[in-house]
């Protein structure tokens, strides 16, 4: 089993506490150039097009902390296949390979989802507090916008992740 051929996913929202797909073992990993942020309008799994949510991008700049699952060549195919059709809904990711690096040293090219900045759901702009009312307001097929930022949010404590800007979103939440 060691011997057999893998991929890479980086994951770096719900991806790291939900990937929905099969691996080998994960591992804590940063990706340099992108950083996290929610800026992404959401209007299928945490809104509506009436009352959009936010949710999480990777967007230019700087790094990001979060989790590589290693896939094997037998599951690759459909792992694959579920990730377009949860990531690429509306299109706003672009599907890219990129190097990550484990925590133990070892540098991977993993698939991962970053914001299009040229799509109509980027949100890239928006203050704090104009993050904090969509993520108030959202609610879609997959739940409450809130619970899914304050479970990111709590996943990335319990590995030891410090996120600042979200973490300034979650107390902005709690007021």
């Amino acid at each position: 089993m060691a011997d057999a051929a893998t991929h890479w996913v980086f994951g770096y929202g719900s991806l790291m506490w939900n990937p929905g797909f099969p691996y080998r073992r994960m591992a804590p990993a940063r990706i340099a150039g992108f950083h996290r942020k929610l800026c992404v309008y959401s209007f299928h799994y945490r809104g509506r097009p009436e009352k959009p949510g936010l949710v999480f991008g990777l967007d230019r700049g700087g790094s990001c902390i979060g989790m590589a699952f290693e896939v094997t060549d037998e599951h690759w195919p459909a792992t694959w296949d579920y990730l377009r059709k949860r990531e690429q809904v509306t299109m706003v990711y672009r599907e890219v390979f990129k190097p990550v690096r484990l925590r133990e040293g070892q540098t991977v090219q993993a698939l991962t989802y970053v914001v299009d900045r040229a799509h109509d759901q980027c949100a890239a702009g928006l203050a704090d507090s104009e993050i904090a009312g969509l993520i108030r307001q959202g609610e879609g097929i997959s739940g409450r916008n809130l619970d899914y930022v304050r479970n990111t949010h709590a996943h990335l404590v319990s590995l030891g992740i410090r996120d600042p800007a979200l973490e300034r979103i979650v107390a902005l939440l709690k007021s």
